[in-house]
């Protein structure tokens, strides 16, 4: 049996790239979840209330300090009324959920969010142009935003489609221009040399562009220093704050802003549609969480010797890597988190002026003086 899995695998890549699809999605989906439970809950704590602790396993007393929350969330949502208002233009209004959702899970199609399990890389395709990729389709989410403005037909609504295009120009090209530094580090052929003479990082790295996310977890595999977080603060820095403003979040949430523009872009929506954008949302948190984990701290290592740094050779060290991504992950979650209920929301002008004459500069003077370190030793 065992050999003619290995055999079937072996012979059908197709088959492989499903099976890493689906588990993504498995992992991805109760991480969005549990995502929005935890939120609730430290919310809570915040504000000196108790939080979600009532829903537990279906028809039984056993609460479990309210983890079917996500459930009964989710049935609601499935089971109310979809309304459509009569003023909307009503393609567009039914597109714009899907097109918000959607980029927000495509990503991860690129991410390493793991070594290697068997003979097989954790990653769902391996580009050699990952981070291109990465932003190509993570500039799209706003654009689902921008229809249920424009389709909605509606004043609020319109308000946050503006907003939330005026937010993506004044950041991501900060956003942007942070990173390459730190793909100009990765691109030192001198580090690699040496790394490819391990066995298992040659068979990790083979075919990988300077562009590839798994070589910067490669470069960051030689202990906690060699983490970009320690190498590139300035642009670890800019990516951060990009990421809040990318997913819509306190204190960047200027297309949404309950308290100036009822309820922003999704004024018009209820139901499933509604979740959509919330799913989208929360999704879109964990992604930029597994980017800055990738970019900026060293990916699925950890500085605690070869079982945690390099390459697995067996299923369960594979299994650890993983695990250990997703830890990372939370970390940078649970930050976001924090950050929405203690910091108020930012004026619409002061984003732009962050973005245009702050982040921008900055970010620019730090790839001229990366480039100048890197001439120098040399």
């Amino acid at each position: 049996m065992v050999a003619f899995i290995t055999d079937l695998l072996s012979n059908n890549e197709w088959l492989i790239v499903a099976i890493k699809v689906l588990g993504v999605f498995f992992v991805v989906m109760p991480m969005v979840a549990y995502t929005v439970v935890a939120e609730r809950r430290i919310s809570a704590i915040i504000q000196d209330r108790i939080g979600p602790n009532r829903v537990g396993i279906p028809f039984t007393n056993i609460k479990l300090f309210g983890l079917g929350q996500p459930l009964a969330d989710g049935l609601k949502s499935f089971l109310k009324e979809d309304l459509t208002p009569g003023h909307v233009k009503r393609v567009f209004y039914w597109m714009a959920p899907a097109v918000s959702m959607i980029p927000s899970f495509v990503v991860f199609a690129v991410i390493p969010f793991g070594s290697m399990l068997g003979m097989q890389k954790m990653v769902i395709s391996d580009l050699n142009v990952g981070i291109l990729f990465t932003f190509g389709i993570v500039s799209l989410g706003v654009y689902g935003i921008v229809l249920a403005g424009y389709a909605s037909n509606s004043k609020y609504p319109f308000l946050g489609g503006i907003r939330s295009s005026a937010q993506m120009i004044s950041y991501e090209i900060a956003m942007g221009m942070s990173v390459v530094p730190v793909f100009m580090l990765a691109a030192d052929p001198s580090w690699q040399g040496e790394l490819v003479k391990i066995e298992e990082w040659k068979r990790y790295l083979d075919g990988a562009g300077f562009l590839n996310l798994s070589s910067v977890v490669a470069y960051q595999s030689n202990g906690l220093f060699s983490w970009m977080i320690f190498k590139q603060p300035i642009a670890f820095f800019i990516f951060l704050i990009a990421i809040f403003a990318e997913t819509n979040r306190l204190p960047f949430d200027l297309p949404e802003s309950e308290t100036e523009l009822v309820s922003g872009y999704n004024t018009e929506y209820s139901s499933m549609r509604f979740a959509l954008f919330f799913m989208g949302e929360y999704a879109a948190m964990i992604a930029g969480s597994a980017l800055m984990v990738v970019l900026f701290c060293g990916g699925w290592t950890l500085p605690f010797g070869d079982y945690f740094n390099t390459p697995a050779t067996s299923i369960l060290q594979g299994l650890v890597h993983i695990i250990v991504f997703i830890l990372k992950i939370a970390v940078f979650l649970g930050l976001m988190i924090w950050v929405r209920w203690m910091l108020p929301r930012f004026r619409y002008d002061q984003l732009m002026n962050i973005g245009w004459k702050r982040f921008l500069p900055v970010s620019l003077a730090n790839i001229i003086l990366t480039a100048i370190v890197l001439w120098s030793i040399s």
